[in-house]
């Protein structure tokens, strides 16, 4: 029997965070492998996220769903629903089940197969895992995690010729991502400006600083507190320029934030600093990855967004520059540890 057989046109739904829809590239995977003829269609919350996949071999299109902007009235939403109504998807998985507006637009694709992503419950479980159970009534079974992205040529030549004098002295480049969704997922200003000295005095790395147009001001201030002579890229970069500079870089240091999911998928390591998050459900996934957590801090994690610890955010304080310059010196020259 063709496994392909009556999966002509699939359509995903996920109007999400980068990270969010990053860990949903092994389940495009998976689909693709079990149905190597089907289309797939991928709706995102944004044009930026939407760019994660321009050069994905598995997506045949991605649709913007952009729900405070250009979709926010009632007719641009009807509009959008007709779109997709013309496609006639074969199957439809939402992984955005508590949103109306996503089942409306999953009703576009009427009468046809719907799988519903559910978040697991009194178990914790890796998002890239618990996506992948969505596909268990398809037969799928997949193991295979690693998140996937291509910066595509244009970005990957701007990011070698960006980089080709920081690399030339073949010393370690190494990128620091200080901004988060939320100040608890954040290591301070102070905290890296003292880990890039350190890189700097007794490695001679090259640091990075990255992040979006709201990191700016952020980046400056480790800048000024530093010897290292950071090369400030906060607000300057695209998702898949960010995507390009991040593969060139031998180690990103970042809170749980989505250029760190942008690292893994461009198939560089990250040394991930959690605090309040669980990095067992949201942690890198891939091979050569370390999780850096404060020891002797009884509520990490918390799961939370608010910070009820006698001292607040000691979950973060507690992470010295010294101990994560450690755990860094370790992942570059522990041959256990190389790629």
């Amino acid at each position: 029997m063709n496994s392909s057989a009556g999966m002509h046109n699939i359509l995903i739904i996920k109007p999400g965070a980068i990270g969010d829809v990053l860990q949903l590239t092994p389940v495009i995977r998976a689909l693709k492998s079990k149905y190597p003829d089907a289309e797939i269609t991928l709706l995102v919350g944004s044009a930026a996220t939407a760019e994660l996949f321009r050069y994905n071999p598995s997506v045949r299109e991605t649709v913007v769903y952009d729900k405070r902007g250009e979709h926010k009235s009632i007719m641009s939403f009807i509009r959008l629903w007709k779109r997709l109504r013309t496609t006639e998807f074969d199957l439809v998985i939402n992984f955005q089940r508590s949103n109306v507006r996503a089942w409306l637009l999953a009703s576009a694709s009427f009468p046809s197969r719907i799988l519903v992503y559910h978040k697991a419950k009194k178990r914790i479980v890796h998002a890239v895992v618990n996506y992948l159970d969505t596909l268990a009534p398809l037969g799928i079974l997949s193991a295979n995690l690693d998140l996937e992205l291509s910066p595509g040529p244009d970005a990957r030549a701007f990011a070698e010729n960006l980089l080709s004098a920081v690399k030339a002295n073949n010393k370690p480049l190494i990128a620091l991502n200080p901004g988060a969704s939320h100040p608890l997922k954040q290591w301070g200003s102070g905290q890296f400006a003292e880990l890039a000295s350190i890189l700097f005095k007794e490695l001679s790395a090259s640091i990075i600083i990255v992040g979006g147009s709201d990191d700016i001001a952020l980046s400056e201030e480790i800048a000024r507190r530093t010897v290292s002579r950071p090369l400030l890229l906060a607000g300057k970069l695209d998702l898949l320029q960010l995507g390009a500079i991040l593969e060139q870089c031998d180690l990103l240091v970042s809170g749980d934030t989505g250029p760190m999911h942008i690292a893994t998928a461009v198939g560089t390591r990250v040394a991930g600093l959690f605090g309040s998050t669980d990095p067992a459900r949201t942690g890198p996934v891939g091979q050569g990855h370390r999780v850096i957590q404060a020891k002797g801090v009884p509520c990490v994690p918390c799961r939370s967004l608010i910070c009820q610890a006698g001292v607040y955010l000691e979950c973060m304080k507690k992470l010295s520059p010294e101990y994560v310059y450690d755990v860094i010196h370790d992942m570059l020259y522990n041959e256990q540890a190389v790629r």
